[in-house]
Parts: structure tokens; sequence; C-alpha cells
């Protein structure tokens, strides 16, 4: 093979794996979809909680993932000028606020109970049943998109990206920004539609 059938052999490897991610988080927007629209619907039930207010390590689980999405796209900008050690470093801070980021879920599901509400039995309520829902669907997709970091990292470490193949780094950025941006996007629901 020539060097231009191996570059247009690799442009469709890269569609085929951007195509493939496109859909899955097009799926991935219509559970939420789905979910908030039963939210919605749900409200007009007599037992909702109108007053009830997130608690206060979800607005700090925000700004985490919003930092982590900026470590990350400087993880990017940095294999594409081959500079290693700056990527190693913005992709171990992703991974170390991601982590934060589950932490400070968990926070609130504990701030949560501390009020008074709980996710199943005779204190759960509907509307925090829908938040617990909600949080643990997006979580799992944070696990996964946290599995997928690692494995940006194995291969970042094997020397597998440079400035003319970051595919895995690219792919892994996209859909970490796309779980930062569902997840604004719950924290802006749950606290403006009340």
């Amino acid at each position: 093979m020539n060097t231009l059938e191996i570059n247009k052999e690799r442009e469709k490897k890269e569609k085929a794996y951007k195509t493939m991610l496109f859909l899955g988080m097009g799926s991935i927007v219509m559970i939420f979809a789905a979910l908030t629209s039963a939210y919605v619907v749900s409200k007009s039930r007599p037992d909702w909680l109108a007053e009830f207010n997130l608690p206060s390590a979800f607005l700090y689980s925000t700004i985490i993932m919003i930092v982590s999405s900026v470590t990350f796209h400087m993880a990017k900008v940095a294999i594409k000028k081959n500079n290693r050690n700056l990527t190693s470093i913005c992709l171990g801070l992703t991974l170390f606020f991601g982590i934060v980021f589950i932490a400070l879920q968990f926070e609130g599901f504990s701030q949560i109970v501390s009020e008074g509400y709980y996710f199943t039995g005779s204190e759960s309520n509907i509307t925090t049943s829908f938040l617990y829902v909600l949080v643990l669907v997006h979580m799992a997709h944070i696990i996964g998109a946290l599995i997928s970091l690692l494995i940006v990292i194995y291969n970042h470490y094997k020397q597998r990206y440079n400035s003319t193949q970051s595919l895995g780094i690219e792919l892994g950025a996209m859909f970490w920004h796309f779980l930062d941006f569902l997840w604004l996007y719950l924290f802006l629901f749950f606290t403006f539609y009340n």
C-alpha cells in the first residue's frame, strides 16, 4: 500500500468510528429525552415536591465537570503539538476530575437523604426518585467514559498517539464533552424546572 491508500484507509476508519460514536450519543440523548419528558409529565402529580432544591454538591460537580472538559480539550490540543508531557498531565487531571465528579454526586445523594428524602420506601417521593434515576443513569455513562479515558491514557503511555494519529483522544474528548453538556442540561433542567 502506498501513502495515499493508507491515508484513505485511515480516513475511512476514522469516519466509521465517529459515526458509531454519534449513533451512541444519539441513543443516549433519546434515553434522557424520555426520562426528562416523564419528569415533566409527572410534575402534575399531587405528591410532587414543588419546593425541592438541588443539593449544593450538584453545583460543585457541575463546575468540576466543566473544568474536566477544559483539561480534556487541552490534552487534545497538546497531542496535536506532540507535547506528550502536557498531554499526560491533562489526561491525568481529567481522570482526577471525573472521579471527583462521581464523589460529589454521591455527596449530593447524601445531602438529599439528610433532608429526609429517599429513593425508595415510605420516605421516598416521585420527585427525588426521578432525580436519583436521572443522576444514576448519567453516572453510569460517566463511569463508561472513565473506562474509555483509562484506555486513552494507557494508549498514550504506549505512545500510540501523536500529532498525526490522535483518533482515540479525539473520540474520548468528544464523548466526554457530550456527557459534560448532558450533565449541564440536567443540572439546569432540575434547577429551573421545579
